[in-house]
């Protein structure tokens, strides 16, 4: 099925236990905190269901012969890297903003677990059909679909175990119907998504075959004794004038805590066996980084469209300084776009006889793009200039008394009126200089992984071998030494 934004809306009202600001919220659809991105999550459900964007953003399912959602599809061939991509590039073109969470960038880390079957075929080969069970099931339903990793932490020092052991999830208890399950963990999204892949961070098991706290499932958001605790969200706190993107476009964070949670047994998809769990950490990332990184080319965008604007507005864009940054964010830029085209050019079959984006390439693409970001936005602000940070409110701009003097200072020419000047000046500041911004720079840092996390699945995908060839070949080395 191909949902519609209706159905999305009707789904999030299942009685869900959702807090933000000590509140408790009835209807996560209605509330000022988390009713513009649920109807932006909407909006991008309909888009599917329209003529110039269903082509783009479904496609026929071939038994059932019914539209299905594009970005669920299995890729298989480098064209369905390619429409994957249209579709993210659909997406943000549309509502013309950044959202991370939307449920593409999350379903790959199933196919990462089908491509472990083997893995699993040893643990019980009833996890492996589970997991088949839900990719396909996601190609039925089309549903919001996240992914559970940080949890609370503790004292890392320590084993699990050793502390309290409700710091990190973990499994109490065995039943006919399912395991039982508590513990907390963090998710972007969670409280208006219907499911989450829950899964162990990285953990200190040592030398463990086994462990309570190595599991894996699928959770309905709406399920008894799932509670979620939601940060303090950016929408409505400030008028939507003086800060677009933060009134449109903030995911709301949740700590979303399982109370003794009974999962049934078709939905867990790895149980105890710490291999599985090592496994699943290692190629967590080998799909669902690519509409990550993509999205990171639209902040790149972004930045690139807010600082050429403020330099052309009195001429800058002429002096050789002003361009050599500006060509320093093109760099950037075009270094996402590069490493992403390459992953697709450079395509590897997976285990599971998928077909994914070039390892190397791809990790390489993220680290880059996560890592120049920070700089990058420094770089934007510097070519913004200083009145992103004393430009007057949108208020002042329409008081009949303070507005002639505004528009007389805020009037470039003919062609930036006062208007569009603080129009631009409010999107830098917010994209910028904000409490969202902030925000959302380090959400970029972590959200996939920490950065030594995006370095180590650089080194293990990374051929090696090929400067070692090199090198030995040209010093004279001995075979020995490979």
């Amino acid at each position: 099925m191909l949902r519609t934004g209706k159905q999305y809306l009707d789904s999030l009202r299942d009685g869900r236990q959702v807090w933000i600001n000590g509140e408790r919220v009835t209807d996560v659809t209605k509330h000022r905190a988390f009713r513009p991105i649920v109807s932006l999550r909407a909006r991008l459900y309909d888009m599917a269901h329209e003529p110039r964007h269903s082509a783009t953003m479904s496609y026929t399912e071939e038994a059932s012969r019914e539209p299905c959602n594009l970005a669920l599809r299995l890729p298989k061939i480098q064209q369905d890297w390619h429409d994957k991509r249209a579709y993210v590039d659909a997406q943000l073109n549309e509502i013309g903003g950044v959202v991370v969470r939307v449920g593409d960038e999350t379903i790959g880390e199933l196919w990462s677990l089908w491509d472990g079957k083997a893995v699993l075929d040893e643990i019980d080969p009833q996890f492996s059909q589970n997991v088949e069970h839900h990719i396909m099931r996601a190609l039925i339903a089309d549903p919001f679909h996240v992914s559970a990793n940080t949890d609370p932490k503790g004292d890392r020092s320590k084993r699990p175990q050793d502390q309290d052991p409700d710091m990190l999830l973990h499994v109490v208890k065995e039943t006919d119907a399912g395991i039982v399950v508590r513990g907390a963990k963090y998710e972007t999204a969670a409280a208006y998504a219907n499911q989450a892949f829950v899964k162990p961070t990285i953990a200190n098991w040592g030398d463990d075959k086994l462990s309570d706290y190595a599991v894996g499932f699928i959770a309905d958001m709406g399920w008894s004794g799932i509670k979620h605790i939601c940060r303090t969200g950016f929408a409505g706190r400030t008028p939507a004038d003086d800060y677009p993107l933060s009134n449109r476009f903030d995911e709301v964070d949740t700590l979303i805590v399982f109370d003794d949670v009974l999962v049934p047994w078709e939905n867990v998809l790895f149980y105890r066996h710490t291999r599985a769990a090592t496994f699943i950490r290692a190629t967590l990332h080998r799909y669902s980084a690519f509409p990550y990184t993509q999205r990171i080319l639209y902040l790149a965008d972004m930045l690139i469209g807010a600082a050429l604007f403020n330099a052309r507005q009195t001429g800058l864009d002429k002096q050789q300084a002003v361009r050599e940054k500006l060509a320093e964010l093109a760099c950037y830029r075009e270094g996402i776009n590069a490493h992403l085209t390459a992953a697709i050019a450079a395509a590897q079959p997976s285990p599971a006889g998928l077909l994914m984006p070039n390892q190397s390439l791809l990790f390489t693409g993220r680290v880059h793009a996560c890592t120049k970001l920070p700089a990058m936005m420094h770089l934007a602000r510097e070519l913004c200039g200083g009145q992103i940070c004393v430009t007057p409110d949108f208020a002042a701009f329409v008081d009949p008394e303070t507005r002639p003097w505004l528009e007389k200072f805020y009037t470039v020419n003919e062609a930036w009126s006062a208007d569009d000047r603080r129009r631009l000046l409010a999107f830098a500041r917010d994209l910028l200089n904000s409490d969202y911004a902030g925000h959302r720079l380090t959400f970029e840092l972590f959200a996939q992984s920490p950065p030594y996390a995006h370095l180590n699945a650089v080194y293990m995908n990374f051929d090696f071998s090929t400067p070692l060839r090199f090198v030995k070949h040209a010093a004279g080395l001995s075979d020995r030494v490979m």
